[in-house]
């Protein structure tokens, strides 16, 4: 039978630095992922289309008719509204469909009913 030694202070130091390698390789791995991360978040920041002006809000289905007109900054706009141009909301106003009472499309853009 062999006899086994402790392992000295020595071998259980490169055991503690091959351990501590391993987790730098890591720790930069993971670094790495993040700065990708970041780097992704800003290209997505800095292509993102700017922000509609006028928005409107579409019916609950395709053949119904939009619901209203709202500035493009607008809280109370659904989820269901699209951008639309200067043009297209004076269009939609003109065709009686009605301003949000919140933001007032109608007052900033100058429109006045009738």
């Amino acid at each position: 039978m062999t006899e086994s030694r402790p392992p000295t202070y020595l071998e259980k130091l490169r055991v503690v630095r091959s351990f501590l390698q391993h987790q730098l390789g890591q720790v930069e791995a993971w670094i790495a992922d993040e700065e990708r991360k970041a780097a992704e978040r800003q290209r997505g920041e800095q292509t993102r289309p700017p922000a509609p002006d006028w928005l409107l809000e579409l019916g609950l289905n395709r053949d119904a008719p939009p619901n209203m007109v709202h500035e493009g900054h607008c809280h109370m706009a659904a989820k269901r509204s699209r951008g639309i141009s200067r043009t297209d909301a004076l269009r939609w106003l003109a065709e009686g469909v009605p301003a949000c009472t919140h933001c007032r499309p109608d007052s900033e853009l100058g429109f006045l009913d009738g």
